[in-house]
């Protein structure tokens, strides 16, 4: 069962040595999510899960390893303190995001991943969610997300005049806990505006369904032209 869930965007440069000089413009967002996570330890569940997209799906059931390495860092991070691997690079970017998360902000339970596929579709979503809160094990997700990369001219993805509605739909969504307007999210329309957290929000939604969580929205905003939220659901 889904006893709780920290919602958190994953963009590289939360890691302040990725950010070197800039590291201070996310110290907000940083505080935001070391709460929400520290939100998940409170709820006492058996397991928490960190949920995030990817190149493909993938589990990690027993944890693992990543590395900043791609973006000019070595910083290696391993999912949960019970986590395996060699020390080569298996965690997809929002993964290893959520493992360097956790580190910061010990829950003191095992710790597994699951990495969606961004492109997946939104049934599968729903259905690996609810797969995850199946049971009687007292579940808690660390779901990594980001909005619409489409906020500004120097955005990733330009500016798309319908982004900045379409995240203020999120935020409302992830601060209402609105299983059912993250359910009904439109894959294209996500593709689109560049949105990265379209596919784990989803899994969050499946996993929700019929939990009776109420939800918290901590934090908003778009540095860098991105729509970035955290959120607690209890």
């Amino acid at each position: 069962m889904l006893v709780a869930a920290a919602v958190c965007p994953h963009p590289p440069l939360i890691v302040p040595e990725l950010a070197a000089g800039a590291a201070g413009e996310l110290d907000a967002l940083r505080r935001a999510c070391d709460a929400a996570v520290a939100a998940l330890a409170d709820a006492r569940p058996d397991r928490v899960v960190v949920v995030g997209t990817g190149p493909e799906s993938a589990d990690f059931a027993k944890g693992g390893t990543g590395s900043f390495a791609p973006f000019g860092v070595d910083l290696a991070v391993r999912l949960g303190e019970g986590g395996t691997g060699d020390g080569t690079e298996r965690l997809p970017e929002s993964l290893a995001v959520g493992a360097w998360l956790l580190a910061r902000t010990p829950v003191g339970v095992p710790v597994s991943g699951l990495a969606v596929a961004a492109g997946a579709d939104a049934a599968d979503c729903l259905a690996s969610g609810a797969e995850l809160a199946a049971g009687d094990e007292r579940i808690a997700l660390l779901v990594l997300g980001d909005g619409s990369a489409c906020r500004t001219e120097k955005a990733p993805g330009y500016l798309d005049a319908r982004a900045e509605a379409y995240d203020a739909a999120i935020a409302a969504a992830l601060g209402g806990a609105d299983v059912l307007a993250l359910a009904g999210l439109d894959p294209e329309l996500a593709d689109q505006l560049w949105v990265a957290g379209r596919a784990a929000w989803q899994v969050l939604a499946g996993a929700a369904d019929g939990a009776g969580l109420t939800g918290t929205l901590t934090y908003e905003d778009a540095p860098y032209g991105v729509g970035y939220f955290v959120a607690v659901w209890r």
